[in-house]
């Protein structure tokens, strides 16, 4: 999950975040980018390349935190913007039924996502995009990868955290098998 610290007036401190982490599950979004062709079938899904406070590189979906008093819609399009730029153009489905609810625990196994800083709730969502691409802050590069590629054990591989099993189930939620 992505950490960038927010300059917007509702952002916890890092002092009070690391409290609140401490004490409550976090609420996350985050949005699997896709193409679609003109039928609306899924033809590519875009992974971030990031490096991560380890050195490690790893691919990623878009995700974040929802501020307070920020609405869901909204968090998404910030996440989406920040990380794959302004004219990427993302189309937010009229109806904010994610296509899974990923629970994120500090203790690794408790379920197939784990963030060692906290106990988190993430809504996930698919969202076609139609515009340009270019990643932003701490995102290297984007990466558009087929439905196949994007299963592959090699790309599945570099997905951390449980976010390999996330993609899984956004495909398939589409109708792609694993």
């Amino acid at each position: 999950m992505s950490d960038t610290t927010e300059t917007t007036p509702g952002w916890l401190t890092d002092d009070e975040l690391q409290m609140a982490r401490a004490q409550m599950p976090i609420l996350y979004v985050e949005a699997v980018p896709v193409r679609v062709d003109d039928t609306g079938e899924v033809t590519t899904i875009g992974l971030l390349l990031r490096i991560g406070t380890d050195g490690a590189i790893s691919r990623a979906l878009v995700s974040g935190r929802v501020m307070h008093h920020e609405r869901i819609r909204d968090a998404l399009l910030r996440h989406l913007e920040k990380d794959l730029g302004p004219v990427a153009l993302p189309r937010i489905p009229t109806s904010l039924q994610p296509f899974t609810v990923a629970e994120y625990f500090p203790t690794a196994g408790v379920t197939p996502f784990h963030d060692p800083r906290q106990h988190a709730v993430s809504l996930a969502y698919i969202v076609p995009v139609t515009g340009d691409c270019r990643p932003r802050q701490d995102a290297l590069d984007l990466v558009w990868f087929s439905p196949q590629e994007a299963l592959s054990a090699a790309v599945q591989g570099e997905m951390p955290g449980g976010h390999a099993a996330l993609l899984k189930q956004a495909l398939a939620h589409v109708g792609y098998t694993y």
